[in-house]
């Protein structure tokens, strides 16, 4: 029995019930027409069953759930949990209510987690955490008329645009199963459908007589759909095999099913402008430009500067509305939510507002050709990663581009970078409160609760607020799930988190069981590694996955990239004190917003729980995260002390932290061995499974090495532009990567000072990219289980580093 009472918890959600005339008509009516496609009570009553069977096979009769309308509760969604009168000892004995399947599983999460204690991650983060769950027949009743949960707004968002090619691309159905289990459990009812788009838009050109061999050159490789998709680039990785292209339809059918059996409303891709070369040669008088280049390292034609089809060609309305009804004809008519990103991270050819105004209703046009009813979902990104060109008119010009109520904007990066309070609330344009949180899919312990916990109730509070839904856009999932887990609960708060409190019950929740150690070492840790406030754009820059490819006696500025922090005081590693020390100012500095001593404090309190969890995998995982981000910062002194050491010529404090630095990769890379979790074998195995000839596994695994490593296109002496923008902290990607690029540098650091003679930059980049490029085209196998005890890994390093 979890002996703990949260009670409090669940008096805080028996809000008063509310109506829905705050909403905006036409968001109103949009939400009405959207109730109205979803299925019957019966399919989503059997599909939130098909949850709880997945989750808590054992406990499939302990619960029993019912269907119910919005009048019922006030107008809007909500669960409501009851004790279930039972006729007899055996049989349902906690009675779920919901407005759809969505809000039965998220009546159900919300049930175990804050009546029982228990905890659902995904998988990688550890899992799920149902231990402290009494045996059926013994379940925590409800106290007095049960608890009434609702939204205060209507939708709860999920995913980036980018997240298909970054968390998604070598998924299964298997994979994608528990996916949308863990959506309907954190209630996600919003959620983003863009799987299999290439065989849609395969069927639409060729109705426009482009062959499928002109497509090649079109689509990504599998692992960079997402940039071919919003035309960053194109044949990259490619080409794509027809075996791919049925596949990903299959699965995508697959997908939207489940998620229209759960009451969600699926959000599909429409046509943003970006078409195949072949076109121009097909259409010659049709109106097409070539956009600038996107981050290659010399402008190779081959993959670089995508075309354009002008919004006021005629041709541009007549492939939008084509796109749109193929979908509608292969998935049937399932939502009226389209999302379509104009330019992003790519200018647009004027900043005129009337061409930008005519963009904008050209894009709306061609979905409303498509599907009359159509609303237009667009990442609010442009605003944020290009805001010398979106100035206000401009601004205004796209987002007024459509009538009132068929656009709503993704405030995407609001945890950090809010647009609505700059915008006067997207003038006038409803929007959804975003989470960005995560790029590139990095491996970072990372946050900024607060700001999580407050940011969505401040801006639906204030006045004239536009807001209509929460969202979750990382790059990337599987990571920090303690984020996650708060940003889920947002779709479902109307007032502020009490975070003190509400750290300590996760901590709770997360192992099973109070652990004077692990309260303490979460409030450190909420306070220091999840209370970033510096609001820089976390990307893990840590100098073991991002080395610094620079020549190392010349100011960074000169040759270091931008996206390094160079504050001026340092936090140095101590484990029972700290004191800051002047860093030379031509030093880089990786990103770091927390004294680390104080996280060293945190990882040695977890260490010292390890008696009574060591059999957790949610302690496990969390241990190894933990001692990997310890370390990680370790490894940043250790190269600035190196740095250091190169230019006061000293060969041999360099030759000493150069060994320093990579005896860590391999303790790191020993570390992450013990957990399935941080396995780079998990991730190219994963994307060997999906080919279906010895040609197409190469490809794979190429495109899976390509992506984590150098991302994008290089010469033989240029670094990709991207290199290390996806970058791991993976068993495996250490020792034959990361170690043999930094072995190589120091090396060549020591030869520099012993033959006293310039560091040469060129030969050091020819040597370590002409590695990576033979790394990139390998095929040697690792490990996809884990090897060794985490726990007394992770204490060993402890008192090798720090004790």
């Amino acid at each position: 029995m979890f002996k703990l009472n949260f009670s409090f918890l669940l008096l805080i959600f028996a809000y008063p019930l509310a109506d829905s005339s705050h909403y905006f008509d036409p968001i109103k009516a949009l939400i009405d027409r959207l109730d109205s496609k979803r299925l019957s009570s019966t399919v989503q009553i059997s599909a939130a069953e098909g949850v709880l069977q997945r989750l808590l096979p054992a406990y499939s009769s302990s619960f029993k759930f019912k269907i119910i309308s919005k009048d019922a509760c006030g107008g809007r969604s909500c669960f409501w949990i009851e004790n279930y009168k039972k006729s007899s000892r055996h049989g349902p004995e906690i009675l779920i209510k919901g407005t759809t399947a969505v809000e039965i599983a998220s009546g159900l999460h919300w049930y175990l987690k804050y009546s029982c204690g228990a905890h659902i991650s995904w998988d990688k983060t550890g899992g799920v955490q149902m231990a402290s769950i009494p045996d059926p027949g013994s379940l925590p009743s409800i106290k007095d008329e049960g608890v009434i949960v609702q939204r205060p707004v209507p939708w709860n968002y999920y995913q980036n645009v980018v997240t298909s090619s970054y968390s998604y691309v070598w998924w299964d159905w298997e994979r994608w199963e528990k996916e949308i289990d863990w959506m309907a459990l954190q209630g996600i009812n919003l959620p983003l459908a863009f799987t299999g788009q290439e065989a849609i838009w395969q069927k639409v050109f060729m109705d426009f007589n482009i062959s499928k061999e002109d497509l090649h050159d079109f689509f990504g490789g599998p692992a960079f759909l997402a940039w071919a998709r919003m035309g960053n680039l194109h044949g990259w990785g490619g080409p794509l095999s027809q075996t791919w292209l049925d596949q990903q339809l299959l699965l995508q059918k697959q997908v939207i099913s489940r998620m229209l059996e759960l009451g969600m409303t699926p959000v599909l891709p429409s046509f943003s402008g970006n078409v195949p070369a072949a076109l121009k040669t097909m259409f010659p008088a049709a109106s097409i430009t070539r956009l600038g280049d996107w981050n290659t390292v010399d402008g190779d034609p081959r993959w670089c500067c995508t075309f354009l089809l002008d919004p006021a060609d005629p041709l541009f309305v007549k492939l939008g509305e084509a796109f749109i009804k193929r979908q509608i004809k292969e998935y049937g008519d399932v939502t009226d939510i389209y999302n379509c990103d104009t330019f992003n991270e790519n200018s647009p050819p004027t900043n005129d507002p009337a061409y930008i105004s005519l963009l904008g209703a050209a894009v709306y046009k061609a979905m409303a050709k498509g599907d009359k009813d159509a609303v237009w979902l667009m990442q609010g990104w442009l605003f944020y990663s290009d805001s010398t060109f979106w100035k206000p008119p401009q601004r205004k010009a796209l987002l007024h581009s459509v009538p009132f109520g068929k656009m709503i904007v993704l405030d995407l990066f609001a945890d950090v970078k809010p647009i609505w309070q700059t915008s006067s609330q997207f003038y006038g344009t409803p929007y959804v409160w975003c989470m960005l949180h995560n790029f590139g899919g990095n491996i970072e312990m990372y946050g900024v609760l607060e700001s999580i916990s407050s940011g969505p109730v401040d801006a639906r509070t204030s006045k004239n607020s536009t807001m209509v839904g929460v969202g979750m856009c990382m790059e990337g999932i599987e990571q920090n799930p303690v984020v996650y887990e708060l940003m889920s609960e947002m779709a479902f708060r109307s007032e502020r988190v009490q975070l003190v409190e509400w750290v300590k019950s996760y901590s709770h929740r997360r192992y099973g069981k109070g652990v004077h150690q692990m309260e303490a070492a979460w409030e450190i840790l909420y306070r220091t590694i999840y209370n970033c406030t510096d609001g820089i754009a976390d990307h893990n820059t840590d100098f073991i996955v991002k080395f610094p490819d620079w020549e190392p006696s010349l100011s960074p500025s000169a040759s270091v990239p931008v996206k390094y922090k160079k504050p001026r005081l340092l936090l140095l590693h101590r484990p029972k004190r700290y004191f800051l020390l002047e860093s030379e100012s031509s030093l880089p500095q990786a990103h770091l917003w927390y004294p680390t001593w104080k996280v060293v404090n945190a990882l040695r309190l977890f260490l010292d729980a390890r008696t009574c969890l060591a059999g957790s995998l949610t302690y496990r995982y969390d241990l190894v995260d933990l001692t990997r981000q310890v370390l990680s910062k370790l490894a940043n002194e250790v190269y600035w002390k190196a740095i250091a050491s190169y230019r006061k010529k000293d060969a041999k404090a360099l030759g000493l932290q150069g060994q320093k630095f990579i005896q860590l990769i391999k303790d790191i890379d020993e570390l992450l061995a013990t957990d399935d979790n941080f396995l780079l074998g998990t991730w190219l195995e994963s994307a060997k499974r999906l080919a279906s000839n010895p040609r197409e596994t190469r490809r794979y695994e190429w495109n899976a090495r390509t992506q984590v490593t150098m991302w994008y296109d290089n010469t033989n002496t240029t670094q990709s532009k991207l290199h290390d923008y996806a970058n791991k902290f993976w068993s495996g990607l250490l020792v034959d990567y990361y170690l043999p690029r930094a072995s190589t540098y120091f090396d060549r650091m020591l030869t520099s000072l012993r033959k006293n003679e310039a560091f040469r930059l060129d030969e050091w980049r020819e040597e370590w990219i002409s590695y990576s490029n033979e790394w990139q085209m390998g095929r040697k196998l690792y490990p996809s289980t884990a090897r060794g005890d985490a726990v007394a890994v992770a204490n060993r390093l402890y008192k090798k580093y720090f004790s």
